[in-house]
């Protein structure tokens, strides 16, 4: 646990990174970069969620049996 708490950034950090990341982009691209990132993480949920639900429901059902075709 100590060592988790070793790398995580800190607020002069994290003020660092949202300096950097202003001079890069400029102050009207990045509401445009927040709205795609938060796109990609809903996506990302959402298949998420539904690879959980579609092995949860194999899990509840029957075995299949597998055939052999040869």
């Amino acid at each position: 646990m100590e060592i988790l708490l070793l790398f995580s950034p800190g607020p002069p950090e994290i003020i660092l990174i949202l300096l950097v990341i202003l001079i890069f982009f400029g102050g009207k691209k990045i509401p445009e970069l927040a709205r795609g990132l938060g796109k990609g993480i809903r996506e990302f949920n959402s298949a998420r969620a539904s690879i959980e639900t579609e092995i949860k429901d194999g899990m509840k059902g029957e075995p299949k049996k597998i055939e052999d075709k040869s």
